[in-house]
């Protein structure tokens, strides 16, 4: 019996306004998203390969104690400066302009994945969020306990999510409003003052047996008259900075990924290491290089220092300008970065 050809079609969310000019949308192979106009599945034998092959640095990843400094304080919340806090992981939060946001929040331990370092407030003092800005639906990232407890302590909390993260959301809350945008596409909540539109990322969604590649994935980008700010979610180096760059302009601040690399036969597709995020940081003609995605959560093979010893390493050798390795809870005040 032959094999039918799934059908292709490119889809966006049509309230929502499409900057890049000729871009129809994102690509559907099926009911699966493709990056770009390639369709990636990651092949799980290399998970099997992964166990089976054993960690050339395991001797020196057992002896490496690194976790990242924490500041415990709540500062950040009561104040109306602009500034971005690291929260660990991913998470970030984020004050433009007297508008608030909270990017990719995970608070707690994770199924079989403890944190590594806790946060620098209790979840329930981050109050007075505004938008609660998800990149992509894996579990490190878009957490519901964390989403939970977000809602019950903000109100007039929003999500700004990718194309088909709805029913996600739904699972967190009944009642949290959402907006679901594909690359390159405008967000309409927002106030006037501000920018936020979701931007390419090389990547791929799984949470359950069978909804591969089903929910989008991407990118942030955050416009002010005075700064563009970028939260690079997770990715691998696939030509998409480039495209960003030349859509948005240069990037004043760029928050980028740096962990989770190793082994590359596994990782290199979906994660980048230090090396690929200072090239992507320099394609997209990088201010500030803010790293994420790194010692929270023991996720690969590296050892848990790696990251900042490499982008320390580069940064000494000229080949990236703005390197910031803040604190979990340190202040970064945007017109200290400017």
């Amino acid at each position: 019996m032959q094999q039918r050809t799934p059908k292709i079609r490119h889809i966006n969310n049509p309230k929502l306004e499409t900057i890049k000019p000729g871009y129809k949308g994102n690509k559907l192979i099926g009911d699966r998203f493709a990056n770009g106009d390639e369709p990636y599945e990651p092949d799980f034998s290399n998970v099997l390969r992964w166990k089976l092959s054993g960690n050339p640095q395991k001797a020196e990843k057992k002896a490496d104690q690194y976790v990242p400094h924490v500041i415990h304080n709540t500062d950040f919340l009561h104040t109306t400066d602009d500034v971005i806090v690291w929260l660990g992981h991913a998470s970030f939060f984020v004050r433009l302009q007297g508008v608030t946001f909270l990017i990719d929040p995970v608070l707690y331990d994770l199924p079989m994945l403890p944190r590594k370092v806790g946060l620098p407030c209790a979840p329930e003092d981050l109050k007075n969020i505004d938008f609660l800005l998800l990149s992509h639906a894996h579990r490190d990232h878009l957490d519901l306990k964390s989403i939970r407890a977000i809602c019950k302590n903000n109100p007039e909390l929003k999500a700004l999510v990718p194309l088909r993260a709805g029913s996600l959301i739904r699972n967190a809350s009944k009642h949290l409003p959402y907006q679901e945008a594909g690359w390159y596409q405008r967000y309409d909540l927002v106030p006037g003052h501000l920018e936020l539109y979701f931007a390419p990322a090389s990547h791929w969604y799984r949470r359950g047996l069978f909804d591969m590649n089903k929910v989008l994935w991407g990118s942030f980008v955050i416009r002010t008259k005075e700064q563009t700010i970028y939260f690079a979610g997770d990715t691998g180096l696939n030509g998409h900075f480039e495209d960003i760059a030349e859509v948005f302009g240069p990037m004043d601040v760029c928050m980028m990924p740096v962990g989770a690399y190793k082994p590359s036969f596994m990782m290199q597709k979906s994660h980048l290491n230090p090396h690929e995020a200072v090239k992507a940081y320099n394609q997209l003609r990088g201010g500030t290089f803010i790293p994420m995605h790194y010692g929270t959560f023991d996720l690969s093979d590296e050892p848990a220092s790696e990251p900042v010893r490499l982008l320390e390493q580069i940064a000494a050798a000229g080949l990236m300008n703005g390197l910031k390795l803040p604190a979990i809870g340190e202040q970064l005040l945007l017109r200290d970065l400017l």
